[in-house]
């Protein structure tokens, strides 16, 4: 049966690419016009929906969403949430279901060009890109995204391990950025996020992907940063995060 699924992957996945590509290169065309003529808003909603879109064409796939409840997370405050980095499928999920929050995202430099709708959103929709080989750049633009969810009352996504993690086995946290952010958004709550199991779509590279995965995001009660020393705070959230993530 593992067989004839991995065959089948293959013809699945090209589908399933098809239809992702089409989806890039339309909603790209959308957020520039919803950006350029009805500002901030209009563009987050056309993020959103880019994003819903992507988590309903996993399940061409067989690929199946399990997001916890969010009902318990503060509103009309800066959130950091705090999340472990399995594949570059995390992100529509975390986008879609937590997007009352308006979620924005600290992002490596390279993604901030060459890529339909997802290059623009970066660049354009309240997120930064850091130069991981310049350490200067890289903190004063975690520090501007700090004080811009404290401004706005919105989030931002960190994954502190740096690097996704490609089998599965969470990865230490890296402390400055998210000192950094504490430093600059004292008044917010972390929210700390465990994923299971989106490595697994990319256990064989960007194709084919596995047919039948079960995605899970766990959302933890969130913390009041100035309830905590910073060190003391991370060494929870971390704890927390990579707790809960479920055995490969």
């Amino acid at each position: 049966m593992k067989k004839l699924l991995h065959i089948l992957s293959y013809p699945v996945t090209a589908i399933f690419y098809l239809f992702f590509g089409l989806n890039l290169v339309v909603f790209d065309l959308i957020q520039r016009v919803c950006l350029k003529l009805f500002g901030y808003q209009a563009h987050k909603v056309s993020v959103d929906y880019f994003n819903a879109l992507i988590v309903r064409l996993l399940h061409i796939l067989g690929t199946r969403i399990h997001f916890s409840d969010r009902s318990s997370i503060p509103n009309n405050v800066p959130i950091i949430i705090v999340a472990n980095h399995q594949s570059l499928w995390d992100i529509p999920p975390l986008i879609w279901f937590l997007r009352r929050y308006h979620p924005k995202f600290i992002s490596k430099i390279e993604l901030g060009k060459g890529l339909p709708s997802i290059s623009y959103n970066l660049k354009y929709g309240g997120s930064v890109l850091i130069d991981r080989k310049n350490p200067k750049q890289s903190m004063e633009q975690i520090t501007r995204i700090g004080k811009y969810v404290a401004q706005y009352h919105r989030s931002v996504v960190i994954f502190p391990e740096g690097t996704r993690s490609r089998t599965g086995e969470p990865k230490p946290f890296k402390r400055k950025g998210l000192q950094i952010l504490f430093e600059n958004a004292p008044e917010a709550y972390v929210l700390p996020v465990s994923i299971s199991n989106s490595w697994k779509l990319q256990k064989y590279g960007m194709f084919p992907m596995p047919l039948g995965v079960v995605l899970k995001f766990k959302v933890h009660p969130a913390i009041k940063v100035s309830e905590y020393e910073p060190l003391a705070l991370i060494n929870e959230v971390e704890r927390i995060v990579l707790g809960s993530i479920e055995s490969v």
